[in-house]
């Protein structure tokens, strides 16, 4: 699914867990000379700019000790917001009939990029009904997705 470094996810995930909040998945890109780490987290009461400080207090230590991101880079803590990033399988199916967008690793009938709605979910991949037609992505082909709030 959406790309991640999978060594950080199995690194952070359980003590993100551990302190009660949902790790929804990470980013990691360059920025200029320099490296950003975005952690995506949740929780069913929200997330509050406190809770934010707390993980990124806790996973700067984990990291430190740890040393797995070579040279500098930023640490961002997140709530999902409204324009949800979606990581996992289990994420999508949360959000069968809602809109989303999502940009595929390489191109299907054409196209990179999918904007509709998430009409279901199954062994074959998601599906998607964009323009009136309905496409059927596998979970391999996909780069990034994310709910689509407002249209």
């Amino acid at each position: 699914m959406y790309r991640q470094n999978e060594v950080l996810v199995k690194l952070l995930r359980p003590v993100v867990q551990a302190m009660g909040y949902e790790m929804l998945g990470i980013e990691q890109f360059s920025k200029g000379r320099d490296s950003v780490l975005r952690i995506y987290i949740d929780h069913a009461g929200g997330i509050g700019i406190d809770d934010c400080e707390r993980v990124s207090n806790q996973v700067t230590g984990v990291l430190d000790v740890n040393d797995p991101i070579k040279g500098a880079y930023h640490l961002e803590v997140s709530s999902p917001g409204l324009d949800r990033p979606l990581f996992t399988v289990e994420q999508f199916t949360r959000f069968v009939g809602e809109r989303i967008q999502v940009q595929l690793r390489e191109k299907l009938d054409g196209r990179r990029n999918f904007k509709g709605e998430l009409t279901a979910v199954d062994d074959a991949g998601i599906h998607i009904k964009a323009g009136g037609e309905e496409y059927t992505i596998t979970e391999d082909k996909i780069d990034k997705a994310h709910l689509v709030p407002f249209d």
